[in-house]
């Protein structure tokens, strides 16, 4: 599960990567920048359900704040 989670951050700092490579490439004349960042949202809800899923059948446990 570590490894997944760590793909899937892996991928969100990739596409806010490509977002910016587009931004200052295309100068805003093109969507790539938009859409980099759709799958950057995509990505982290992506992550954020997982999480919650693999919360629920128990495959994490939470540890608390100590």
């Amino acid at each position: 599960m570590k490894i997944v989670v760590a793909v899937a951050f892996v991928l969100i700092l990739a596409s806010l990567g490509s977002a910016l490579v587009f931004l200052m490439k295309d100068k805003g004349k093109s969507n790539r920048t938009v859409r980099a960042l759709a799958f950057r949202v995509g990505f982290s809800i992506a992550l954020f359900i997982l999480i919650l899923v693999a919360n629920h059948f128990g495959w994490i446990q939470p540890t608390g704040i100590r």
